[in-house]
């Protein structure tokens, strides 16, 4: 006997199906329905996630939930992409998604993401000053472990809740870092990530440094900036080191403050449409050099891209990561979302970065020397 949910199951799925058949229906003849072959293999490759939906909640020895069924259905078609980025959300995930870029949150501070490289969750930067980075956890490090449990970038978003937890408590992580596998304690704090700090440098050259590029990013840069040339700066330092990106549309406000009329970045979708990002504001007109390191990535190399192909500056340091992809963040009326990788980026010269980033104007590998290099170059464009 059918039970009352079974039969509501599948008096939806007739109706779909008779949606399906009446709305392409070619030819009648009979009492015969031709379909066209579109619709009948869209409608078919269903069939064997149905049947298997139906043998799961049969005979799985635990209760089925059917919202986890489908959530799980729709993470595996983004988990099909083969694309570390793109991965869907449900309700929970994406308000911490949301969280990630208010600026505000406890944990330990690090900036994680898959790599094309394996399958580990991968440490991009920790964040200065966070309980991370005083434990001694360093960009490129990789997480094998939370607190004993095996995880890797498929679940991703388990090791996230994870590893964050109560204000003043503990977690271990296990992590490899080259040949190493070490265990490091970290203790539980809440982040205010302030992305923006700018001081005054000798000869009066400024220094700012951005740590990421979330929702107020560019009006802590503006203030920044507005600041250090109040007092007379004749030349700008921007270190994007360890910088993992963020929001698109704040880099391009920060590069529209300091390129001048130009391109700071373009794009190309699966269709071949071309969409350019444009700058329209004067010029800052100084000499910039942006640090930069293997932790750059993403929104930090559109910058740093920008900025040295509009030749308004150079780039000092180390190979950028190397994403030249784009991802639109989009949430549904249920409160569950996605991010789906949707565009190739290039940078204004035709540069596409993606899985190569990058290289320095200047390179310099040793870390501590790299700013007075920027510095050293920086005074020789003033002498001019």
């Amino acid at each position: 006997m059918i039970s009352k949910k079974k039969a509501i199951i599948y008096g939806v799925l007739l109706v779909v199906i008779t949606f399906l058949i009446t709305s392409t229906l070619n030819i009648a003849l009979g009492g015969k329905v031709v379909i066209s072959k579109d619709t009948y293999e869209a409608y078919k490759k269903y069939n064997k996630m149905i049947a298997l939906e139906e043998l799961v909640k049969d005979d799985f020895y635990q209760e089925t939930s059917d919202e986890k069924l489908v959530d799980g259905a729709i993470k595996g078609m983004f988990t099909g992409l083969d694309d570390p980025y793109s991965q869907y959300y449900t309700k929970e995930e994406f308000e911490k998604l949301k969280e990630q870029t208010s600026g505000s949150f406890v944990g330990i501070g690090v900036y994680i993401s898959p790599t094309s490289d394996d399958d580990h969750i991968t440490i991009i930067a920790p964040i200065e000053g966070s309980p991370a980075e005083k434990s001694g956890i360093r960009a490129g490090d990789k997480i094998l472990k939370v607190d004993g449990k095996v995880v890797s970038a498929q679940n991703s978003d388990e090791a996230i809740n994870m590893i964050k937890g109560k204000k003043g408590t503990e977690v271990e992580l296990t992590i490899k870092r080259g040949e190493q596998v070490l265990d490091v304690n970290v203790k539980r704090d809440e982040i205010v990530s302030k992305t923006v700090e700018g001081k005054e440098l000798d000869d009066n050259i400024g220094y700012i440094k951005i740590t990421s590029f979330s929702e107020h990013t560019n009006k802590e840069f503006e203030e920044t900036l507005n600041t250090l040339k109040q007092g007379g700066i004749k030349g700008l330092v921007i270190d994007l080191r360890d910088n993992p990106g963020g929001l698109l549309n704040v880099c391009k406000d920060i590069a529209d403050s300091l390129i001048g009329e130009g391109t700071i970045v373009y794009t190309k979708d699966n269709k071949g449409n071309t969409e350019y990002l444009k700058s329209d504001k004067e010029k800052l007109g100084l000499p910039i050099a942006v640090l930069t390191n293997e932790g750059s990535a993403s929104a930090s190399e559109i910058l740093t891209g920008a900025i040295i192909d509009n030749k308004a500056g150079i780039s000092v340091g180390t190979t950028t990561f190397g994403k030249g992809l784009v991802q639109s963040v989009r949430e549904l009326k249920d409160g569950t979302g996605y991010k789906l990788t949707t565009a190739q980026y290039f940078t204004p010269s035709g540069e596409y970065i993606n899985g190569k980033g990058i290289k320095p104007t200047i390179e310099e590998k040793d870390e501590e020397k790299q700013l007075d290099v920027a510095l050293k170059w920086i005074k020789e464009q003033i002498s001019k």
